[in-house]
Formats: C-alpha cells, sequence, structure tokens
C-alpha cells in the first residue's frame, strides 16, 4: 500500500477570497491583522458566503488533483487558525488589544484580551466541515489551535495564571471536537507548536490539556497533533529564530503515551536526527517532508530519499508524509509543485 499523505492546515488563498489574512499581511508582528479582519467583517457583502465556499472548493480539488489522501479546507475562512476560532469563545475581548511578546520572544502583536471567563458559544466547525466534506470523497481534516498556543496568542487580564486559561480553553476545544466528532468527521488535528517553544510547560501541563481537548470524542476519531517549530517573517528567510531543536526529543516519550494517535513534525526545513521516529513506538508520525517558506520546489528523488530513511527507523504503516506545516505562504503554483512531487514520492517509495 502507497504511504498515506495529508496536508497541514493552511492552503494559498484564491485572489478572489480577498479576507484579511496573515500570511498575506506579512506574517509575525505585521500591522494589525486582528483590527483588519473586524472591519472586513462588518462590512462584508451578502456573497461572502458564496466566495468562502468557492475558495474552498478551488483549494480541495487543488490537494485532491495533487494526490492528498486526507486534504483540509485550506483554513479559508481564517485570518490566521488561532484567533478565528477564539472569535467564537466568550471571555475573548477583541475590541481590547493588548500588546505582548509572543512566541519565546519571535514578535510583539497586539491581541485580544481575556476579561472574563472563556467559554464555547454556539457550534460552527461541524458546519464548516460538512459544507467541505460534501467536495470530496476524502476524509477533510479540520484544524484546531491547542490550549497552550491559544494561551501565548492572546492577552490574560482576568485568570492570573496561563496554565488555568488552558484548561478552560481545552473545555471549550473539547465542545467542538466533540461537536465535529458526532458530525461524522475523522481526522480532528489540534496544533501546538507552543509545545516546541516550551517542552517543559508542555510536560507540566501542556500535554494533559491536549489530552482534555479529545476527551469523550468518538473512536472514530484519529486523534492528531501537529508541532510546528515556527515560520518566518518572509519567504526565503534562513535565520528567522526557530524551536530548539531537542524539543522532539524531550516530548516523543510523553506524548507516545497518549491517546493522541498522530503527531506532525518538521523535517524538512531543519532535518531531525531520524532516530527520533524510533520514540514513537505506537503513534503515527507525520512527516514534513516538503518545506513551507522556502521557494524552491524540492524534487521527487530527494523527497524519496528522506522518505527511505525515515523507514530505517518506523514502519511504513505508521509513517503518514506531510508539508512541514501549512502552505499558506506560498503562490498556488508553487503549493501545488511541492505537494505533487510529495505524493509522487511517497508513492515511489510504496
Amino acid at each position: 500500500m502507497p504511504l498515506l499523505t495529508t496536508t497541514i492546515g493552511a492552503y494559498p488563498k484564491p485572489d478572489f477570497v480577498e479576507l484579511p489574512d496573515w500570511f498575506r499581511d506579512g506574517g509575525p508582528g505585521a500591522g494589525d491583522p486582528t483590527t483588519n479582519y473586524t472591519a472586513f467583517m462588518r462590512q462584508a457583502g451578502d456573497d461572502l458566503e458564496e466566495i468562502l465556499v468557492r475558495g474552498a472548493e478551488q483549494v480541495v480539488r487543488d490537494q485532491v488533483e495533487a494526490g492528498i489522501d486526507v486534504p483540509t479546507d485550506g483554513e479559508i475562512r481564517r485570518d490566521d487558525y488561532i484567533h478565528y476560532h477564539c472569535r467564537h469563545l466568550d471571555g475573548i475581548d477583541f475590541e481590547s488589544l493588548t500588546e505582548k511578546a509572543m512566541r519565546t520572544g519571535a514578535w510583539t502583536a497586539r491581541v485580544p484580551t481575556v476579561t472574563g471567563p472563556i467559554r464555547a458559544r454556539e457550534h460552527f466547525l461541524p458546519r464548516e466541515w460538512r459544507i467541505v466534506q460534501a467536495m470530496t470523497d476524502k476524509p477533510v481534516k479540520v484544524t484546531v489551535p491547542g490550549p497552550m498556543t491559544v494561551t501565548d496568542s492572546i492577552a490574560d487580564d482576568y485568570y492570573g495564571d496561563e496554565a488555568k486559561v488552558g484548561i478552560d480553553v481545552a473545555e471549550a476545544l473539547n465542545t467542538e471536537i466533540r461537536a465535529l466528532a458526532e458530525a461524522g468527521c475523522r481526522w480532528i488535528q489540534v496544533d501546538e507548536p507552543l509545545f516546541a517553544r516550551w517542552p517543559d510547560k508542555a510536560l507540566a501541563y501542556g500535554i494533559e490539556n491536549l489530552e482534555r481537548c479529545f476527551h469523550g470524542a468518538a473512536d472514530t476519531v484519529v486523534r492528531t497533533l501537529h508541532m510546528c517549530c515556527g515560520y518566518p517573517s518572509k519567504l526565503d528567510q534562513e535565520d528567522y529564530p526557530k524551536a530548539d531543536r531537542q524539543a522532539y526529543f524531550t516530548l516523543a516519550d510523553a506524548l507516545d503515551g497518549t491517546s493522541i494517535q498522530a503527531v506532525s513534525i518538521e523535517d524538512a526545513h531543519r532535518p531531525n536526527d531520524l532516530g527520533l521516529l524510533e520514540r514513537f513506538t505506537t503513534s503515527r508520525v507525520i512527516l514534513g517532508t516538503v518545506a513551507i517558506a522556502k521557494t524552491r520546489v524540492e524534487t521527487v528523488e530527494e523527497i524519496a530519499g528522506r522518505i527511505e530513511a525515515a523507514l530505517g527507523h518506523i514502519d511504513a504503516e505508521r509513517l503518514i508524509v506531510a508539508p512541514d506545516c501549512g502552505l499558506g505562504m506560498l503562490d498556488r503554483d508553487t503549493a501545488l509543485a511541492k505537494l505533487s512531487n510529495m505524493t509522487a514520492a511517497a508513492r515511489a517509495v510504496a
């Protein structure tokens, strides 16, 4: 059987989807995309929903035609994957923004402020998933931001304890994840790049809150965790501050002992010691095999070579091939070329 392939989350938005977007607005710390999104939505016309659906159709079609087995919706509706979800929670004020250093000081941004208990409101992701799932017979994966990552992306003016913020965020996410599972979604991914930034905090309480996100979800769900090491502010930037390369080793054993069934890690932009894969004895590993912030398109041969090397450390049935992270920084042609070569490499190795 060929190796399973997936994407991680974001995909280049079509030009006709003029939604404010973290990637289009220049990346971390650039401008004020949170305010831009709010202003845009207040003046959005009646045809916005049709535009968003049409955009998702293009994105899903691209992935399927490139050979992806488990596509995403490309996060077409989101300005960024964190704050979009936060807008559907009580207790987070988007009118009151606070300047905050984020991602271990990698950048500073004006972020929404916690002013009361964080709670889930009405469900929104099941509807979005149903719309996109109707576009393909492939299982569409839904991504949600993890509790530690949400906590680092908002300013707390209520709890006074980031661990407590994470608990309530996890409970709110659990409400939405269970609803997704009940709707029939099989692949649900929690994104926790902050695990790689703060592995000690992940071990202290982050992994427990990750488990809380999936508590009570149907057994049919592939419980997936994504841990990237950080985006740059521009394409082809080599010297941006990424998370410590040893963080994956620090966390591997603890994660392998949880209910998480698939763990997504970077390997293309900054290759790992592939002995890391041997630390995952039961979990599947989703291995990043193409870089998401480099314009050079990796060849089929080099991707296949890295997959073959990985298979020296993990069984084929537990290896899933993917990009390092979301593809939103790239243009459509480059993203398609990378995905097409990636899937061709996965088929060649099988």
